[in-house]
């Protein structure tokens, strides 16, 4: 689906300034549709209204494009199509430059017929640094009769001085980012309407179970919410900042969310002032209780502490493996004895450094461009005294989940292994380069040297070198991967591993 900046880029001259403005528009108006019960739509002028001469015959001429769309959570969607990326057709035309000429609200006389749906649509100009860039919609199906309520007279009457306020271009603040509304509370997690004293003129069930459970008994019908919310918090310096937070709604001032914790609960709380035309109005202040959230949250914080404190025993047993087996080796009387315990460390090694990498991490993922540097050079070492080629490990691996790095991370150190230990003759230079292409479906490793090639009657699959064998065993039981062994290209010989990633 296309993204209202890439309409906007294509089929307009607009300015960024006035794009992030609509995305502002736009982060917000989930709970203008919400409290409206009704769609919401977002036209723009498919020419700058407002370059040159003749801004009023622009405006009676100009052709508009739908580029972006939100429906109500609350209420049936009076457009159940995509509207997004349409043009408006000659019906829809003469309301929208209407809302342009006027600057003002304009509502339908009659309501109209879409999909055999009767739609009441209000047309809301929206203005940034006092020009009309774009026009609202607000469309409400009127197929199911609505009985007026407190909650929904509440959520109207918010409603209608929030589109106010876009009108006079004092919402959504320019101050904030765009999108800054997102993951606050919404109007159904619980909607407090405050009087111009900050007292509490309406709250919804929703908000008063919130504060119930925040550990107030009484109904806050009348009450200073800033005093009693501030009574409610447990950290002194919060409670200042919520109850100053609200006040400042009342000022004028909008406000970011904000988390506050009780004795028992947790809610999140956003205050915003209602001022249409520049008259004020009170606050609107939209509270969301997150206590079982913050729950989950700590018990998966304190499973993931404990997932890496087990990889980082792990990874201290494995050394400690590691560290016997050197010293075995070392004491070892008989050379090819020596040289099995040195590779059993080496492997051992490789597993360990995986472990460490997960003890770090947040989630159950190895970062590969930050290990493979640091396990495969190491190789070089314990492969022959007498080499003298080097490991050179381009990037481009990614992250991959324990599960895939430990056996692949092994499979790539002993075919960089096998490379430097019977590419080169003694004493030859040479290089052994690892390189990754990651597409979205899998990982292709490649492990190239430049020495004196294979013999030429090797067979990888029939191979009897344990190395080759632990690479076979990984590939098929852990990586479910595949391998090619070829003559490289120049001299040397090139080993490709293709690991899949779907369900990564």
């Amino acid at each position: 689906m296309t993204t209202l900046s890439e309409l906007l880029a294509e089929h307009t001259t607009m300015d960024g300034e006035t794009a992030d403005h609509l995305q502002r528009v736009v982060g917000e108006w989930q709970l203008l549709a919400d409290m409206s019960f009704a769609d919401f739509l977002l036209w723009v002028p498919l020419d700058d209204l407002h370059t040159g001469t003749g801004g009023a015959s622009r405006a009676a001429t100009a052709q508009f494009l739908c580029v972006a769309q939100a429906r109500p959570t609350t209420a049936p969607t009076a457009h159940p199509d995509d509207v997004v990326g349409r043009r408006a057709v000659p019906v829809e035309v003469g309301q929208l430059r209407r809302a342009v000429l006027e600057g003002r609200i304009c509502r339908d006389d009659d309501p109209r017929w879409h999909l055999e749906v009767p739609v009441r649509r209000e047309t809301i100009p929206v203005r940034f640094k006092g020009r009309t860039v774009a026009v609202l919609s607000r469309d409400t199906n009127l197929s199911t009769p609505r009985v007026p309520s407190p909650l929904e007279i509440a959520y109207l009457g918010s409603a209608s001085d929030l589109c106010q306020m876009i009108v006079d271009g004092t919402f959504p603040p320019q101050s904030g980012p765009p999108g800054s509304a997102e993951g606050s509370p919404r109007a159904g997690d619980g909607l407090v309407r405050l009087d111009v004293h900050g007292n509490v003129a309406y709250a919804s069930p929703n908000a008063l179970s919130a504060y119930h459970r925040m550990g107030h008994a009484s109904d806050v019908a009348g009450a200073d919410l800033a005093t009693v919310t501030k009574a409610l918090v447990l950290d002194p310096f919060d409670a200042k900042d919520v109850a100053g937070r609200i006040n400042e709604a009342l000022d004028g001032a909008p406000s970011t969310r904000m988390e506050v914790k009780g004795r028992r609960a947790t809610m999140l709380v956003r205050a915003l002032p209602l001022r249409p035309r520049g008259d004020a109005a009170g606050a609107l202040v939209l509270v969301r209780d997150v206590t079982d959230l913050r729950r989950r949250d700590a018990a998966l914080m304190s499973k993931d502490a404990t997932i890496r404190e087990i990889h980082h025993r792990v990874k201290n047993n494995l050394q400690t493996v590691a560290a016997l087996l050197r010293m075995q080796a070392r004491r070892s009387e008989n050379p090819e004895a020596g040289r099995a315990l040195e590779e059993s460390v080496r492997r051992v090694t490789s597993i360990a450094l995986v472990h460490e990498a997960l003890a770090y991490s947040v989630a159950e993922v190895v970062e590969l461009d930050e290990l493979l540097p640091k396990v495969l050079p190491a190789i070089r070492d314990g492969a022959t005294t007498e080499s003298r080629a080097r490991v050179r490990v381009d990037s481009g691996f990614g992250a991959l989940p324990a599960a895939k790095a430990t056996p692949l991370v092994l499979v790539l150190a002993e075919l960089t292994h096998n490379a430097l230990a019977h590419a080169y003759d003694p004493g030859t230079a040479g290089e052994v380069v690892v390189s990754p292409v990651r597409s979205a479906s899998r990982l292709e490793v490649s492990v190239a040297d430049d020495g004196h090639g294979m013999p030429v009657d090797f067979d990888f699959e029939r191979s009897k070198g344990l190395g080759l064998q632990i690479v076979r065993t990984l590939l098929t039981s852990e990586l479910e991967a595949t391998i090619e062994v070829r003559a490289r290209e120049g001299g040397g010989t090139v080993a490709v591993v293709r690991v899949p990633l779907g369900g990564s």
